[in-house]
């Protein structure tokens, strides 16, 4: 599956919508009971661990989204439940 992403850090941020209908995305889901997950991005890719981001931290998140969406809040009304930010954060190679 595709899914956009911005990098926060070492971490990739996404939003876990289904196309802005109700319910959770079947992949978010999945992360939700197995959070550890590959990713493959075009300068390469590695292990995350997946997890919702809350308080201060999806405050900000969510702001950031809203500069590379200017219609996100609009969007995100549509839904009946708050959509999820999602942080992926890497996990670093065994040595």
């Amino acid at each position: 599956m595709i899914l956009g992403y911005f990098e926060d850090g070492p971490n990739l941020v996404t939003l876990a919508m289904n196309g802005w209908a109700d319910g959770e995305p079947a992949w978010w889901l999945n992360l939700q009971e197995q959070p550890v997950a590959a990713v493959d991005l075009a300068g390469g890719g590695g292990t995350v661990r997946a997890r919702a981001a809350e308080g201060e931290e999806r405050d900000r998140l969510w702001a950031r989204w809203r500069e590379i969406d200017t219609q996100l809040d609009a969007y995100a009304a549509l839904r009946t439940t708050e959509t999820a930010v999602v942080v992926l954060e890497l996990v670093p190679k065994p040595s």
